[in-house]
């Protein structure tokens, strides 16, 4: 007798963050792809934490528009981000909201914290 077939209807997808080389003026652009949760978070976090606090990088513009999903603990993880490049002297952003992004951001009202226009 054989197993059954294993049908699998959703896999997490962790978010992966990508960088684009600083430019001269200390522009950092980073852009998150996937499932901000859990999982991931720390490692997101510290990815862009470090980003954050290279020499010379004054900006760090994070674009969320491909992000699927995003939970509480991940949110608080890129405040913690923001938090370490603003002690660093650098200015943390995110650009782009994906729907779900945008709705997280607006129900916990830290769309100021990132830089992002209120939603009209």
């Amino acid at each position: 007798m054989q197993p059954a077939p294993v049908s699998l209807m959703f896999v997490p997808k962790d978010a992966l963050v990508s960088f684009a080389p600083i430019d001269p003026d200390g522009l950092i652009l980073a852009a998150l792809d996937g499932e901000l949760d859990l999982d991931c978070a720390d490692k997101v976090r510290d990815s862009l934490a470090e980003a954050a606090v290279q020499p010379d990088c004054r900006f760090l513009v994070v674009d969320v528009s491909r992000l699927d999903f995003i939970d509480s603990y991940a949110l608080g993880a890129l405040v913690s981000a923001r938090n370490t490049a603003s002690a660093a002297g650098v200015t943390l952003t995110l650009a782009n909201p994906s729907p779900p992004v945008r709705k997280a951001i607006e129900v916990t009202g830290l769309g100021e914290v990132f830089g992002l226009p209120a939603h009209g």
